[in-house]
Protein backbone atom coordinates (compact mmCIF):
# COMPACT_ATOMS: atom_id res chain seq x y z
CA UNK A 1 0.00 0.00 0.00
CA UNK A 2 2.88 2.63 0.68
CA UNK A 3 4.21 2.13 -2.96
CA UNK A 4 0.51 3.12 -4.29
CA UNK A 5 0.26 5.80 -1.28
CA UNK A 6 3.75 7.29 -3.12
CA UNK A 7 2.74 7.07 -6.52
CA UNK A 8 -0.36 8.90 -5.13
CA UNK A 9 1.63 11.95 -3.24
CA UNK A 10 4.00 12.19 -6.39
CA UNK A 11 1.23 12.51 -9.10
CA UNK A 12 -0.71 15.18 -6.82
CA UNK A 13 2.75 17.19 -6.69
CA UNK A 14 3.18 16.61 -10.34
CA UNK A 15 0.10 18.56 -11.01
CA UNK A 16 1.09 21.68 -8.72
CA UNK A 17 -1.24 20.24 -5.85
CA UNK A 18 1.20 20.52 -2.00
CA UNK A 19 0.70 17.35 -0.03
CA UNK A 20 -0.03 17.24 3.21
CA UNK A 21 1.74 15.09 6.12
CA UNK A 22 -0.75 12.12 7.07
CA UNK A 23 -1.11 13.29 10.83
CA UNK A 24 -2.41 17.14 9.73
CA UNK A 25 -6.05 15.90 10.81
CA UNK A 26 -7.11 18.52 12.68
CA UNK A 27 -11.01 18.99 11.83
CA UNK A 28 -11.65 16.25 9.58
CA UNK A 29 -13.45 13.05 9.93
CA UNK A 30 -10.98 10.66 12.14
CA UNK A 31 -10.51 7.70 9.64
CA UNK A 32 -9.32 9.74 6.96
CA UNK A 33 -5.34 9.93 5.75
CA UNK A 34 -4.58 13.16 4.03
CA UNK A 35 -2.65 13.11 0.94
CA UNK A 36 -2.98 16.61 -0.93
CA UNK A 37 -4.64 19.91 -0.72
CA UNK A 38 -5.95 21.30 -4.24
CA UNK A 39 -6.13 24.50 -5.38
CA UNK A 40 -9.59 24.92 -4.20
CA UNK A 41 -8.98 24.49 -0.80
CA UNK A 42 -10.31 20.80 -1.23
CA UNK A 43 -8.41 17.52 0.48
CA UNK A 44 -7.81 14.57 -1.42
CA UNK A 45 -7.59 11.70 1.47
CA UNK A 46 -7.43 7.66 1.42
CA UNK A 47 -10.49 6.47 3.82
CA UNK A 48 -9.40 3.88 6.03
CA UNK A 49 -12.71 1.78 6.82
CA UNK A 50 -12.49 0.76 10.71
CA UNK A 51 -14.33 -2.84 9.87
CA UNK A 52 -12.71 -3.48 6.34
CA UNK A 53 -11.78 -7.03 4.97
CA UNK A 54 -8.33 -7.79 5.13
CA UNK A 55 -6.78 -6.86 1.70
CA UNK A 56 -9.43 -4.06 0.75
CA UNK A 57 -8.43 -1.48 -1.10
CA UNK A 58 -8.62 2.12 0.54
CA UNK A 59 -11.23 4.53 -1.44
CA UNK A 60 -9.86 7.91 -2.40
CA UNK A 61 -11.67 10.60 -0.85
CA UNK A 62 -12.29 14.25 -0.53
CA UNK A 63 -12.83 15.43 2.79
CA UNK A 64 -15.44 17.75 3.67
CA UNK A 65 -16.63 19.35 6.80
CA UNK A 66 -19.52 16.70 7.45
CA UNK A 67 -17.65 14.25 6.10
CA UNK A 68 -16.26 12.60 2.60
CA UNK A 69 -17.17 12.30 -1.13
CA UNK A 70 -15.71 9.15 -2.93
CA UNK A 71 -13.46 10.27 -5.48
CA UNK A 72 -12.02 6.66 -6.56
CA UNK A 73 -12.93 3.35 -5.24
CA UNK A 74 -8.79 2.83 -5.32
CA UNK A 75 -5.43 4.74 -5.81
CA UNK A 76 -4.87 2.78 -9.26
CA UNK A 77 -8.40 4.00 -10.28
CA UNK A 78 -7.53 7.25 -9.19
CA UNK A 79 -4.04 7.56 -11.14
CA UNK A 80 -5.52 5.88 -14.05
CA UNK A 81 -8.12 9.24 -14.43
CA UNK A 82 -5.29 11.82 -13.48
CA UNK A 83 -3.57 10.44 -16.28
CA UNK A 84 -6.36 10.01 -18.24
CA UNK A 85 -7.54 13.29 -18.07
CA UNK A 86 -3.79 14.86 -18.62
CA UNK A 87 -3.65 12.96 -21.69
CA UNK A 88 -6.59 14.32 -22.78
CA UNK A 89 -5.11 18.05 -22.80
CA UNK A 90 -2.90 17.37 -25.25
CA UNK A 91 -0.12 18.39 -23.22
CA UNK A 92 2.93 16.06 -23.79
CA UNK A 93 4.99 17.99 -21.40
CA UNK A 94 3.13 17.34 -18.35
CA UNK A 95 1.71 14.07 -19.07
CA UNK A 96 5.45 12.40 -19.35
CA UNK A 97 6.27 14.64 -15.97
CA UNK A 98 3.07 13.01 -14.76
CA UNK A 99 4.28 9.22 -16.01
CA UNK A 100 7.55 9.65 -14.55
CA UNK A 101 6.22 10.62 -11.36
CA UNK A 102 3.55 7.59 -11.02
CA UNK A 103 6.55 5.48 -12.05
CA UNK A 104 5.36 1.53 -12.70
CA UNK A 105 2.11 2.10 -11.00
CA UNK A 106 1.22 4.62 -14.17
CA UNK A 107 2.87 2.41 -17.17
CA UNK A 108 0.63 -0.36 -15.84
CA UNK A 109 -2.77 1.21 -15.93
CA UNK A 110 -2.98 3.63 -18.46
CA UNK A 111 -0.77 3.69 -22.14
CA UNK A 112 0.05 6.97 -23.01
CA UNK A 113 -1.91 8.05 -26.48
CA UNK A 114 -4.90 5.55 -25.65
CA UNK A 115 -7.47 7.59 -25.25
CA UNK A 116 -7.00 9.36 -28.36
CA UNK A 117 -6.45 5.83 -30.27
CA UNK A 118 -9.64 4.83 -28.58
CA UNK A 119 -11.64 7.37 -30.87
CA UNK A 120 -14.30 8.04 -28.32
CA UNK A 121 -15.28 11.71 -28.54
CA UNK A 122 -16.32 12.12 -24.66
CA UNK A 123 -14.06 11.71 -21.96
CA UNK A 124 -16.31 11.03 -19.33
CA UNK A 125 -18.10 8.39 -21.19
CA UNK A 126 -14.40 6.87 -22.04
CA UNK A 127 -13.80 6.94 -18.40
CA UNK A 128 -16.72 5.13 -17.63
CA UNK A 129 -15.88 2.32 -19.99
CA UNK A 130 -11.97 2.23 -19.56
CA UNK A 131 -11.44 3.30 -15.91
CA UNK A 132 -14.37 3.09 -13.54
CA UNK A 133 -17.51 4.38 -12.65
CA UNK A 134 -17.05 7.46 -10.71
CA UNK A 135 -19.87 9.34 -8.65
CA UNK A 136 -19.36 12.93 -10.05
CA UNK A 137 -19.54 11.58 -13.97
CA UNK A 138 -22.65 9.86 -13.44
CA UNK A 139 -24.24 12.37 -11.19
CA UNK A 140 -22.83 14.99 -14.10
CA UNK A 141 -24.37 12.84 -16.82
CA UNK A 142 -27.54 12.47 -14.90
CA UNK A 143 -28.22 15.97 -14.90
CA UNK A 144 -26.93 16.08 -18.48
CA UNK A 145 -30.05 13.92 -19.28
CA UNK A 146 -32.49 16.31 -17.59
CA UNK A 147 -31.04 19.48 -19.70
CA UNK A 148 -32.03 17.25 -22.90
CA UNK A 149 -35.48 16.23 -21.94
CA UNK A 150 -34.69 12.83 -21.81
CA UNK A 151 -35.79 12.23 -18.34
CA UNK A 152 -36.43 8.65 -18.30
CA UNK A 153 -32.83 8.26 -19.23
CA UNK A 154 -32.04 10.47 -15.91
CA UNK A 155 -34.12 8.37 -13.79
CA UNK A 156 -32.56 5.27 -14.93
CA UNK A 157 -29.22 6.21 -14.68
CA UNK A 158 -29.66 7.72 -11.07
CA UNK A 159 -30.80 4.02 -10.05
CA UNK A 160 -28.06 2.46 -11.59
CA UNK A 161 -26.17 5.20 -9.45
CA UNK A 162 -27.68 3.28 -6.27
CA UNK A 163 -26.72 -0.37 -6.82
CA UNK A 164 -25.09 -1.46 -4.09
CA UNK A 165 -22.33 -3.01 -5.36
CA UNK A 166 -21.14 0.14 -7.21
CA UNK A 167 -20.56 2.19 -4.15
CA UNK A 168 -20.71 -0.31 -1.23
CA UNK A 169 -21.00 1.67 2.52
CA UNK A 170 -21.71 5.18 0.61
CA UNK A 171 -24.87 7.04 1.09
CA UNK A 172 -24.49 9.42 -1.58
CA UNK A 173 -25.74 7.49 -4.75
CA UNK A 174 -29.47 7.79 -2.50
CA UNK A 175 -29.02 10.93 -1.86
CA UNK A 176 -28.39 11.70 -5.27
CA UNK A 177 -31.49 9.51 -6.51
CA UNK A 178 -33.63 11.39 -3.85
CA UNK A 179 -32.82 14.60 -5.33
CA UNK A 180 -33.35 13.45 -8.82
CA UNK A 181 -36.96 11.57 -7.83
CA UNK A 182 -37.67 15.54 -6.59
CA UNK A 183 -36.59 17.29 -9.18
CA UNK A 184 -38.99 14.42 -11.29
CA UNK A 185 -42.04 15.81 -9.01
CA UNK A 186 -40.83 19.25 -9.99
CA UNK A 187 -41.11 18.99 -14.07
CA UNK A 188 -43.58 16.63 -14.27
CA UNK A 189 -46.35 19.92 -14.45
CA UNK A 190 -44.47 21.00 -16.86
CA UNK A 191 -45.14 18.35 -19.21
CA UNK A 192 -48.84 19.07 -19.28
CA UNK A 193 -48.42 22.54 -19.77
CA UNK A 194 -45.76 22.19 -22.67
CA UNK A 195 -48.23 19.40 -24.65
CA UNK A 196 -51.70 20.19 -25.74
CA UNK A 197 -54.30 17.73 -23.69
CA UNK A 198 -57.68 18.13 -25.13
CA UNK A 199 -61.02 18.07 -23.02
CA UNK A 200 -61.53 14.70 -23.37
CA UNK A 201 -57.49 13.60 -21.82
CA UNK A 202 -57.65 16.39 -19.06
CA UNK A 203 -59.66 14.21 -16.51
CA UNK A 204 -56.52 11.58 -17.21
CA UNK A 205 -53.84 14.17 -17.66
CA UNK A 206 -54.98 15.47 -13.87
CA UNK A 207 -55.01 11.83 -12.62
CA UNK A 208 -51.91 10.92 -13.75
CA UNK A 209 -50.19 14.48 -12.62
CA UNK A 210 -51.48 13.66 -9.06
CA UNK A 211 -50.33 9.88 -8.66
CA UNK A 212 -46.58 10.54 -10.42
CA UNK A 213 -45.91 13.68 -8.21
CA UNK A 214 -47.27 11.85 -4.58
CA UNK A 215 -45.83 8.62 -5.92
CA UNK A 216 -42.32 10.25 -7.20
CA UNK A 217 -42.18 12.29 -3.88
CA UNK A 218 -42.76 8.58 -1.90
CA UNK A 219 -39.78 7.55 -3.55
CA UNK A 220 -37.80 10.56 -2.59
CA UNK A 221 -38.66 10.10 0.75
CA UNK A 222 -38.02 6.46 0.85
CA UNK A 223 -34.72 6.52 -1.01
CA UNK A 224 -33.91 9.13 1.29
CA UNK A 225 -34.48 6.90 4.94
CA UNK A 226 -32.22 4.49 2.66
CA UNK A 227 -29.21 6.60 2.18
CA UNK A 228 -29.29 7.08 6.53
CA UNK A 229 -28.75 3.42 6.50
CA UNK A 230 -25.05 4.35 5.39
CA UNK A 231 -22.59 6.37 7.46
CA UNK A 232 -23.98 9.82 7.51
CA UNK A 233 -20.92 11.08 6.76
CA UNK A 234 -20.87 9.39 3.41
CA UNK A 235 -24.13 11.22 2.11
CA UNK A 236 -22.07 13.79 0.38
CA UNK A 237 -24.08 16.96 1.95
CA UNK A 238 -25.54 18.00 5.20
CA UNK A 239 -27.48 15.37 7.45
CA UNK A 240 -30.39 18.04 7.97
CA UNK A 241 -31.02 17.90 3.77
CA UNK A 242 -31.35 14.32 3.39
CA UNK A 243 -33.72 14.43 7.07
CA UNK A 244 -35.72 16.92 5.12
CA UNK A 245 -36.22 14.92 2.42
CA UNK A 246 -36.99 11.75 4.63
CA UNK A 247 -39.74 13.82 5.96
CA UNK A 248 -37.49 13.47 9.47
CA UNK A 249 -37.07 15.52 12.25
CA UNK A 250 -34.71 15.10 15.24
CA UNK A 251 -36.19 11.65 16.33
CA UNK A 252 -33.53 9.91 14.15
CA UNK A 253 -30.33 11.71 16.31
CA UNK A 254 -32.74 11.07 19.73
CA UNK A 255 -32.70 7.16 18.66
CA UNK A 256 -28.57 7.55 18.10
CA UNK A 257 -28.36 9.31 21.38
CA UNK A 258 -30.06 6.79 23.29
CA UNK A 259 -28.31 3.57 21.70
CA UNK A 260 -24.84 5.51 22.69
CA UNK A 261 -25.86 5.87 26.43
CA UNK A 262 -25.05 3.22 29.42
CA UNK A 263 -28.82 2.81 29.37
CA UNK A 264 -28.70 1.61 25.30
CA UNK A 265 -25.82 -0.68 26.21
CA UNK A 266 -27.62 -2.10 29.05
CA UNK A 267 -30.68 -3.39 26.81
CA UNK A 268 -28.31 -4.64 23.81
CA UNK A 269 -26.97 -6.64 26.86
CA UNK A 270 -30.04 -7.99 27.76
CA UNK A 271 -30.98 -8.90 24.04
CA UNK A 272 -27.46 -11.23 23.83
CA UNK A 273 -25.60 -8.87 21.23
CA UNK A 274 -22.14 -9.31 22.30
CA UNK A 275 -19.66 -6.46 23.32
CA UNK A 276 -17.16 -6.27 20.99
CA UNK A 277 -20.01 -5.50 18.51
CA UNK A 278 -21.74 -3.02 20.97
CA UNK A 279 -18.88 -1.10 20.88
CA UNK A 280 -18.34 -0.88 17.13
CA UNK A 281 -22.14 0.04 16.94
CA UNK A 282 -21.36 2.72 19.43
CA UNK A 283 -18.50 3.81 17.59
CA UNK A 284 -20.25 3.95 14.21
CA UNK A 285 -23.41 5.98 16.05
CA UNK A 286 -20.61 9.00 17.67
CA UNK A 287 -19.47 8.89 13.98
CA UNK A 288 -22.63 9.68 12.80
CA UNK A 289 -23.64 12.49 15.64
CA UNK A 290 -20.15 14.12 15.26
CA UNK A 291 -20.86 14.38 11.17
CA UNK A 292 -24.39 16.49 11.75
CA UNK A 293 -22.84 19.43 12.88
CA UNK A 294 -19.02 18.15 11.92
CA UNK A 295 -17.43 18.66 15.44
CA UNK A 296 -15.02 15.56 15.16
CA UNK A 297 -12.66 16.86 17.90
CA UNK A 298 -15.69 16.66 19.98
CA UNK A 299 -16.03 12.82 19.85
CA UNK A 300 -12.66 11.52 19.13
CA UNK A 301 -11.33 10.31 22.79
CA UNK A 302 -15.07 8.23 22.64
CA UNK A 303 -14.72 6.59 18.96
CA UNK A 304 -11.39 5.55 20.10
CA UNK A 305 -12.53 4.59 23.20
CA UNK A 306 -14.91 1.79 21.66
CA UNK A 307 -12.56 0.74 19.23
CA UNK A 308 -10.68 -0.30 22.11
CA UNK A 309 -13.22 -2.08 23.94
CA UNK A 310 -13.95 -4.00 20.64
CA UNK A 311 -10.23 -4.68 20.28
CA UNK A 312 -9.58 -2.37 17.49
CA UNK A 313 -6.51 -1.36 19.04
CA UNK A 314 -4.71 -0.23 15.64
CA UNK A 315 -7.82 1.99 14.81
CA UNK A 316 -7.93 3.50 18.09
CA UNK A 317 -4.69 4.90 17.78
CA UNK A 318 -5.57 5.82 14.19
CA UNK A 319 -8.21 7.92 15.09
CA UNK A 320 -6.28 9.78 17.62
CA UNK A 321 -3.38 10.12 15.75
CA UNK A 322 -2.08 13.63 14.54
CA UNK A 323 0.98 15.13 13.86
Amino acid sequence: MNYFNNSCYICHIAIGEPIIPPGAKQGFIPLVIPLAKGNSGSVTALLRWPTAPPGMDMPVVEVRKYGVWLLAKNVDQYIHRILVEEDAKNSLESVNELFHAAADAGENVYKRGDFAASKVSNLDVYLLKKVGLFPDIIERRVMNHFEKGDHVAAMVTGEFYTKKEHFPGFGRPFVFNAEILLKFVEIFPHYFQSNSVNVFECSLAVFCLLSCRVGRKNEAKNAARGALKSPWWTLGCKYKEVADIAEWEDEQIEYIEDKVSEEGKQEDLKKGKEPAQIALDKAAFLLDLASVEGKWGDFLERIAECYKEAGLHDIARFVLYRD
